[in-house]
């Protein structure tokens, strides 16, 4: 592991990284918040996927995420979003390929051999941060923004053996039933669409549940509402009888300063999950 930068903040850290990624087949970069708790012994943390088009810096930067975590005592780790380099496949439209991992792991070609961002998020990088970093493996959360809302939903339905929250800010909630989902998965995973259900966190949820209470939170004038389909996972939530807090919130879009908006109360319904 390489360090690429490390900033003072709100009485932490603010760490680049990268390393040689095997999983990846490349180099990969991601980003760690450490809070100023971590200087006397390990720490929760919280997993931040990002949306399409990003790296680990949008949400690093445009979150707002540093402070209340500082007051919280969690660590937040930054992936990025999908393999990156020459020699990686890539594909004209912002909405697959590079930036565009969707958190699953490719069986086609040309993206076989390097977009496996479900086993790099699940396996390589949590055993290289634990390995680096003064962090508590049992007390873990997870949560995303759009794509990276559906990473997070997706990974943590499941291995909820792993994760003890789980939150979402306008997760793509019905993949296989939109086109930011079955242009991806049919790309990456194949035209068979029965294997696709695994990465649906609607599907997942109706199914299976989850162990706790969800947090989600929508904007009500979101610009890619058809695309996210939030009311799936509504429904899901309401057949299953799922304990949630599901938001539309008025007048939000699905950029950062919606996420920034809502940050702190994520931030603290994690936080109370992992101190528990």
């Amino acid at each position: 592991m390489q360090t690429v930068s490390e900033n003072r903040a709100f009485g932490g850290v603010q760490g680049v990284y990268s390393h040689a990624s095997d999983v990846c087949g490349c180099d990969m970069t991601f980003a760690v918040y450490m809070p100023p708790q971590a200087e006397e012994g390990p720490v929760p943390v919280l997993w931040y996927l990002s949306g399409l088009t990003c790296t680990h810096e949008n949400a690093m930067t445009k979150a707002g995420a540093q402070a209340y975590a500082a007051r919280e005592g969690l660590a937040v780790v930054f992936p990025d979003t999908s393999p990156r380099g020459e020699g990686i496949a890539d594909d004209d439209a912002y909405d697959l390929g590079k930036g565009a991992g969707f958190y699953v792991d490719a069986t086609e070609e040309p993206w076989a051999p390097n977009f496996r961002m479900w086993s790099y998020i699940t396996e390589e990088l949590p055993k290289l941060v634990f390995r680096n970093f003064q962090l508590e493996e049992g007390a873990q959360g997870i949560t995303g923004h759009s794509m990276g809302g559906h990473g997070a939903l997706t990974i943590a339905m499941t291995d909820p053996d792993r994760f003890r929250s789980l939150s979402a800010f306008a997760p793509i909630a019905n993949p296989t039933k939109s086109d930011w989902g079955r242009k991806q998965l049919s790309a990456y995973l194949g035209a068979e669409e029965a294997t696709w259900a695994a990465h649906d966190a609607s599907l997942l949820l109706r199914e299976n549940g989850w162990k706790g209470h969800l947090l989600i939170d929508q904007g009500a004038s979101d610009q890619f509402l058809d695309l996210l389909k939030p009311e799936a996972l509504a429904a899901a939530i309401a057949e299953r009888r799922q304990p949630a807090t599901f938001r539309m919130q008025k007048g939000y879009d699905h950029s950062y300063y919606f996420v920034a908006s809502f940050m702190e109360e994520h931030i603290a319904f994690h936080a109370e999950a992992l101190y528990g």
